[in-house]
């Protein structure tokens, strides 16, 4: 999308500074588990993690500085072993997360403590990339996709996933991974579109339901490639509390099991059997679950783990006990590159690096080019509409509070004028940041990217005492001591209730204050609370708070309260205003995973 101001043939665009870091200026509810084994099971990820404490107290875990990524790879290409025939050199490029964003957006990087904008990503310019790598590597290179793509936007909405089909087959994947998101238009959409990539399908832990029960696997639980000379074992899991973190009829006639149900099986298969020398697992889990994973024993054999699902930006591989962890960012920004020489059945030498696909380094490939604008093409006059404009940057990288779900409440608040208004802590959608003109334009593809799920809207009667042990369910599903606990997301949005809250405390004790309307909330009141509807819910549960009384559909969606919400104010200018605060976090933290040397930015 270009911005008033900007060049049509996508010239380099300022880079943002916003001058005041807060962004002023320019999972669901239920236990886990499907019948199969303990969530994850805690001895190894706790004693990865520690299990004391939260945001100061997870146990450390050490980063593998597996070297710098340009000079890494440079001294294992001049490696006398690999010259001679003797060792390989292999590429493995991971992207993950992509929600559907086929063009260059806006991107968010924390830099020398404020907030940066640039200009990244789109697949015409990620394709350069990729073949740029694969000549500098030719015949040694593996490009691998790890889930959550045909869902999070206009384009993928309106075309059901179907857009991005074309798309990933002139990217050329070796391999790919569903994500928890890509459930979202049911089994038999998931199947045609992801196979319709024309690349194997690699997943582990997901089955045809079968009277409750794990029966066929859904896709190949575990894939080999020869690689120059090499042989590399691949197997997969997607998050095992897809039915739970997701509207459960999403995902109906699948099963999904934790990894402990057989992944050393299939380990010990590709190992022993196939005699791969380089193993590595696909999974789109969360960093915390991933990390965990990492040093589990029935993880014993693999080299690395290409992860995803929270969008974080691993620089330098998490060590566990067994292997090494990563993560690629999300949205098409990065894309993770991973060289290892291989002699003799074993990783003599490996380096990483996480590649910014930068607007002003990488120009599109003209195929690629031709091939998004095609896809997209049925569906760009609705998607490009303008429905509003911004003077402030709309993001969504925030723990507790950011400007775009503050205006999205905002939305909510005026279309029902209820006591409170609530939103899910959703991670995807790349910002929007106003031009050379100071206004960004919200389009109807932003809309859906902020939105994905054009839910209804519901109200309900909801009693004042309900709300600490909901909050403190929500806290803890973000900020759980031990990681098995937490879900993918951050902390609720909200308006016209503030909350104050500790995070490194424990369960049941984090909430400090609750005020709806300013005031403290009266425990024996009854609040009109307006949510999203989902769709499996009980009568009684609206926004996974429990026990409400008179649920109501209302007679509008989510867009429908934005689109209005708009049209009244816009220009918008969105700000952090202190609806969400806690004792021991900034308003700006950007992670749940401390303990490590690892930071988002």
């Amino acid at each position: 999308m270009v911005e008033p101001g900007e060049a049509e043939d996508g010239a380099m665009r300022h880079q943002h500074d916003s001058n005041d870091p807060t962004g002023r200026a320019p999972t669901a509810d239920g236990e886990p588990g499907d019948g199969h084994g303990s969530p994850m099971g805690r001895r190894g990820l706790l004693k990865a993690l520690g299990a004391a404490g939260l945001a100061v107290g997870l146990g450390p875990v050490v980063a593998a500085h597996a070297g710098e990524g340009p000079a890494a790879r440079q001294a294992m290409s001049r490696s006398r072993a690999v010259a001679s025939g003797a060792a390989s050199h292999l590429t493995i490029l991971q992207t993950a997360d992509f929600h559907g964003q086929l063009e260059t957006h806006d991107e968010f990087f924390w830099e020398n403590d404020r907030p940066v904008f640039r200009r990244t990503g789109g697949f015409a310019r990620i394709k350069s990339l990729v073949d740029q790598v694969r000549a500098e590597n030719p015949g040694g290179t593996v490009l691998a996709d790890c889930g959550d793509c045909f869902q999070g936007s206009g384009y993928a909405a309106l075309s059901r996933g179907e857009v991005m089909a074309p798309i990933m087959r002139e990217m050329g994947y070796d391999l790919v991974l569903p994500g928890n998101w890509e459930v979202v238009y049911g089994k038999d959409q998931l199947l045609k579109v992801i196979n319709d990539y024309g690349s194997p399908v690699i997943c582990t832990n997901m089955f045809h339901d079968e009277n409750g029960q794990p029966g066929d696997f859904l896709f190949r639980p575990h894939h080999v490639l020869e690689v120059a000379g090499t042989r590399i074992g691949v197997i997969g899991f997607n998050e095992p509390r897809v039915p739970v973190r997701q509207d459960p009829e999403y995902s109906v006639g699948m099963k999904f099991t934790f990894p402990e149900y057989n992944a050393a099986e299939h380990i010990r298969m590709l190992r022993e059997g196939e005699g791969c020398a380089l193993v590595l697992a696909m999974t789109h889990m969360g960093i915390a679950q991933q990390v965990g994973l990492a040093s589990h024993d029935y993880m014993a054999g693999v080299d690395y783990i290409l992860g995803a699902d929270t969008h974080e930006r691993i620089r330098n591989p998490i060590q566990g006990e067994q292997c090494r962890v990563t993560e690629p960012g999300a949205f098409g920004s990065f894309v993770g590159r991973l060289d290892v020489v291989v002699e003799n059945g074993k990783v003599r030498e490996q380096g990483y690096e996480l590649m910014e696909v930068a607007q002003r380094r990488y120009t599109e490939e003209p195929r690629m080019r031709a091939t998004v604008s095609r896809s997209a093409g049925p569906y760009a006059a609705r998607l490009e509409k303008v429905i509003g404009h911004t003077r402030t940057p709309l993001m969504r990288y925030y723990i507790l509070e950011t400007p775009m779900d503050n205006m999205i409440t905002d939305a909510m608040f005026e279309k029902a004028r209820p006591d409170v208004a609530l939103s899910n802590g959703f991670r995807f959608c790349p910002p929007l940041v106003p031009g050379p003109s100071g206004l960004a334009r919200i389009t109807e593809d932003y809309l859906w990217s902020m939105l994905p799920v054009n839910a209804g809207a519901q109200s309900a009667d909801v009693q004042g005492s309900l709300l600490r042990p909901w909050l403190e369910k929500e806290l803890n599903n973000v900020f759980a001591s031990d990681p098995t606990e937490r879900f993918g997301g951050w902390v609720v949005r909200m308006r016209g209730m503030e909350v104050n809250f500790t995070a490194g405390k424990p369960f049941g004790e984090r909430v400090n204050s609750i005020k709806i309307g300013g005031e403290p909330v009266d425990p024996d009141r009854m609040y009109r609370v307006v949510a999203c509807e989902r769709g499996g819910d009980p009568s009684d549960v609206l926004c996974r708070i429990k026990g409400v009384r008179n649920k109501t559909t209302l007679g509008f969606t989510l867009h429908d309260a934005v689109r209005e919400y708009l049209r009244i104010h816009s220009p918008i200018s969105p700000r952090l205003e202190g609806r969400v605060t806690a004792t021991d976090l900034p308003p700006t933290s950007l992670g749940q995973f401390p303990g490590t040397d690892y930071e988002f930015r």
